[in-house]
């Protein structure tokens, strides 16, 4: 079995967005010559999510309002979190509710996806670099 592992880093200038992810992931998959196995992609940060979904933009502003509906960033003291001097409670409950990552299965060396399937990253406390983590494993 091999193991193939590459980090992929964001940046958005804004607290909030999203980012397909898939053509950077499948260029991963053709580095790592995989044919047969399992990919996992998992954002190395606890206010940011991995999910699989549609690439709608009405879709993703539906789950930014929803988001920001169940965990709304102001009035950031509602949030015992926030008394460390941080601002991004919130960013924590997002992530929770979008999951932590995705794992696809690799067949015939593509990422074996159901129709209208992409890939995600989905960033709750922004503006600054964050890692990505793409990890292949299989023959």
């Amino acid at each position: 079995m091999k193991s193939f592992r590459k980090e992929l880093f964001v940046n958005l200038p804004t607290r909030r967005g999203f980012i397909n992810l898939t053509p950077q992931v499948e260029v991963c998959l053709r580095e790592s010559r995989i044919q047969e196995g399992l990919c996992l992609v998992n954002p190395m940060h606890i206010t940011a999510s991995v999910f699989i979904n549609d690439n709608e933009s009405g879709l993703h502003h539906d789950y930014e309002v929803f988001l920001e509906k169940i965990a709304p960033h102001a009035p950031i003291n509602q949030y015992r979190h926030n008394d460390t001097g941080e601002d991004n409670a919130d960013a924590h409950i997002k992530r929770q509710l979008m999951g932590r990552e995705v794992v696809v299965a690799v067949t015939e060396g593509r990422l074996d996806f159901g129709t209208w399937e992409q890939i995600f990253y989905a960033e709750f406390d922004g503006r600054r670099r964050k890692r990505v983590l793409v990890k292949i494993i299989g023959e």
